[in-house]
């Protein structure tokens, strides 16, 4: 009885950049039918081996094998041939475009008489496909206007329309309540058993264990282990992925309480949230929670001045808002690290020099002048004491991993005189070794008798 070869074979896969090797001989093999799990690190080379797989990159080295047979795979088209499909976490749909238009983009079904778009075709082709995969979704209405949950969907039916064999999800829970991953989990379970294979890659080790059949762990762009997920221990995950034993998840916080730093009272904004109040004491970290959407961000924003207060007071020591721009809350003594930090963080085509000095460029001036030397050396002992890992203050922000480029938005305020400071979702998308890490940074903060929310 001859044995079915893997649905994947990656062979000694090698990739270079400029200074940084991503993948060093690495080899796996996903099996058909199966959900594999791929966890490490940020920068551990998960992202980069997505990116050959799904022709965004061609490897240096190595080979890839689908279904027992080489696969040439040189562009985003030749992995679509091969079956490939990738759902990325920044999704790539059209907004303005409806549900059917944006599953079937540069395949809309023409009239044989006029050559213009059949909708009636598009539109029942898009019902049947959804159908099919279990998916109520109103396909007339516009992407643009969906729920985030349900934005994914879509990009899910947009990639299985390419009869895909191998779909690859990338961080596909990062925006999604509880109830929505377990939807999304309903239908990835359902595509195994109609034979696609499901490559799964999140940082989140929980959903790991609920959904992954096998778990592949990459270190430092090395293929450290791949197991079966009934054999392996989140003990012995996390040992794989950092290289070193991790006793606790978080580090242990003994910070006093002082006085009250942060005053929110009655708080509005207009169609998003109304009377909000409470305070935040120096030394205490202040946790604002609830499902997506129910208002959260907002509340930061308009406190911190990016979105304007239609009622209330927000204080911070003697200093007295509503802010109606950042800089005042800046005045103030407030920071923010945005939940979105590469769309409203950081400049991610700019240097780590240029990111880092973005609030506080008079500490890089001489003369009223911005001097780059000095520049640097400020860039330099940040990078030093928040343990940001780059090749140098010059790197570009968009070659950083995700746990470093949250450092870099930490160590913007760290030069800059502040009693209270917003995380929103700190460690969105980053790895448990980096979310120790913020944890850490954050507690530091507390104890320097910040008020952290």
């Amino acid at each position: 009885m001859s044995v079915a070869p893997p649905r994947l074979r990656c062979d000694r896969v090698r990739k270079a950049f400029p200074g940084v090797l991503a993948l060093d001989d690495v080899s796996l093999e996903v099996a058909p039918a199966a959900i594999h799990a791929i966890v490490g690190e940020n920068g551990a080379g998960k992202s980069t081996l997505v990116k050959i797989l799904s022709g965004a990159v061609m490897a240096d080295a190595g080979t890839i094998e689908l279904d027992g047979r080489p696969a040439d795979i040189t562009d985003a088209r030749s992995a679509q041939h091969h079956g490939i499909a990738i759902v990325y976490q920044d999704f790539t749909l059209a907004p303005d475009l409806c549900v059917s238009e944006n599953i079937f983009l540069g395949r809309w079904p023409r009239t044989r008489r006029t050559g213009w778009v059949d909708f009636t075709s598009l539109h029942q082709k898009a019902s049947n496909l959804l159908a099919t995969l279990g998916i109520e979704l109103p396909v007339r209405r516009s992407v643009g206007a969906l729920m985030v949950a349900q934005q994914q969907m879509v990009e899910i039916a947009k990639a299985l329309s390419l009869d895909a064999r191998i779909l690859i999800l990338d961080e596909p829970s990062a925006v999604l309540t509880s109830h929505e991953l377990q939807a999304l989990f309903t239908l990835v379970r359902d595509l195994k058993r109609r034979g696609v294979s499901v490559i799964y890659i999140s940082h989140r080790l929980d959903e790991i264990f609920d959904i992954a059949d096998v778990v592949t762990v990459l270190r430092d762009g090395r293929h450290i282990s791949t197991r079966p997920i009934q054999v392996v221990s989140r003990s012995q995950l996390i040992t794989d992925m950092v290289g070193r034993e991790l006793k606790d998840e978080f580090p242990t916080r003994l910070c006093p309480i002082g006085d009250v730093v942060l005053r929110i009272s009655k708080l509005s904004a207009r169609r998003r949230f109304a009377n909000v109040s409470f305070e935040v004491r120096a030394g205490e970290v202040f946790a604002l929670t609830g499902l997506v959407g129910s208002g959260r961000t907002s509340i930061a924003k308009t406190a911190f001045g990016a979105v304007r207060a239609t009622g209330g007071t927000v204080a911070v020591c003697d200093r007295i808002g509503p802010f109606a721009q950042p800089y005042q809350a800046i005045a103030a003594g407030m920071a923010m690290l945005p939940e979105d930090r590469k769309q409203e963080g950081l400049l991610l085509e700019r240097t780590l020099r240029e990111n880092v000095t973005l609030a506080h460029r008079k500490a890089a001036a001489v003369a009223g002048f911005l001097h780059i030397g000095r520049e640097r050396s400020l860039a330099r002992n940040l990078m030093t004491d928040l343990k940001i890992k780059a090749v140098g203050t010059e790197s570009l922000i968009a070659t950083l991993s995700g746990g470093n480029q949250q450092k870099v938005l930490l160590a913007r305020w760290m030069s800059l005189p502040h009693r209270a400071i917003f995380f929103d979702e700190p460690t969105r998308g980053i790895d448990v070794g980096a979310k120790y890490e913020i944890h850490t940074l954050i507690n530091r903060l507390a104890g320097e008798g910040v008020a952290v929310v």
